[in-house]
């Protein structure tokens, strides 16, 4: 019988398989962010995480697989998938506020936003694959995960999306709690070390809730 490989790209499962994964991912978000996709090399990230190359490649595949996996954790670290849990025991208003207030705390990170400005870079550069796998990584999968939880609260009768798809309704609340704060950050419109300016991305986040309430609550 012959042996399993050591390494899988799927599941390793030793402990030290497991260290030496994350290390790479370590390594390739602080290469990522820095240096854009198109800058940073598989070399540099086994360099940089002290592993092989050949290493990185059992783990992740190819370079796409591997900024994937970057953006999939972290979104995931930033907004889990726990935060479009819907409990019927709890009000929707407080789970769409905890949802909000999350939300607009992920486009006013400054790493965040920095990373945004990276790879808009590298879509203008020629290379719009590479936000294609943050959008679907990031706003995309949030959407799904909303429309999910508006779902649930509309069989529950808390709200009723007026014949809306649940995804289409996601949709709404997204553009209503995000507005303009994203890409005045973008632009450098905020300091959000002012607490006024944290104050006010608050605010517009709440009146969205209200807008979308106000909408789709039940008569």
């Amino acid at each position: 019988m012959s042996r399993s490989p050591e390494v899988r790209c799927q599941g390793p499962g030793r402990p030290k398989d497991m260290e030496k994964r994350a290390a790479i991912l370590k390594s390739a978000t602080t290469l990522f962010m820095r240096s854009s996709f198109a800058g940073t090399s598989m070399d540099a990230v086994a360099s940089d995480a002290g592993v092989s190359k050949l290493t990185v490649y059992s783990h992740f595949g190819d370079k796409d697989s591997l900024f994937r996996e970057v953006i999939r954790a972290c979104m995931q670290d930033a907004m889990p998938d726990e935060q479009f849990t819907y409990h019927p025991e709890v009000d929707v208003v407080h789970v769409l506020t905890d949802l909000a207030r999350r939300m607009v705390h992920i486009d006013t990170d400054p790493q965040m936003v920095s990373t945004f400005r990276v790879i808009f870079g590298d879509c203008q550069q020629g290379n719009p694959r590479y936000g294609r796998l943050v959008w679907e990584e990031g706003p995309l999968r949030g959407r799904k995960l909303a429309a999910g939880l508006l779902r649930q609260a509309e069989q529950e009768g808390k709200l009723d999306l007026g014949g809306l798809t649940p995804e289409v309704a996601a949709t709404q609340f997204f553009a209503l709690i995000k507005g303009d704060v994203m890409m005045r950050r973008l632009c450098g419109c905020d300091d959000m070390t002012d607490p006024s300016c944290r104050v006010a991305v608050e605010e517009h986040a709440m009146a969205g809730v209200k807008t979308f309430l106000r909408a789709f609550q039940p008569r």
